[in-house]
């Protein structure tokens, strides 16, 4: 069974650079054809995908968070880890890290992890 857990601050200061780390359990992040995404959902609004990195560590992001974003992986931990810098209340949301197989199906889910960007 594939786990994947969410964790970080809660709370985070405008135009601070917000990192969350997902740790993984029950598989490799390095295992062929899988990718390791960061999905935020804002209050009131739809799924949005900040961006992933591959099971060869290569990265994603979407082009209206491209220049905050960085996804990066410590796989002696096995966890990838998102940073998004310069954050500003629009950027409060619960933060997912889910995986995602070659037919872009998302199979297995963090539980998710509220992020507020408030002074």
């Amino acid at each position: 069974q594939v786990q994947l857990q969410e964790s970080g601050p809660g709370l985070v200061k405008p135009s601070q650079t917000l990192s969350l780390t997902c740790t993984v359990s029950g598989d490799s992040i390095t295992t062929n054809d899988f990718w390791w995404n960061w999905i935020r959902q804002p209050p009131g609004k739809g799924l949005e995908l900040i961006g992933f990195i591959d099971y060869a560590g290569n990265t994603y992001y979407s082009p209206s968070l491209k220049s905050r974003t960085s996804i990066s992986r410590d796989t002696s931990k096995n966890q990838f880890i998102l940073q998004l810098s310069s954050v500003t209340p629009e950027d409060t949301a619960v933060y997912y890290c889910a995986r995602s197989t070659s037919s872009d199906a998302y199979d297995y889910w963090g539980q998710g992890t509220q992020v507020t960007v408030s002074s």
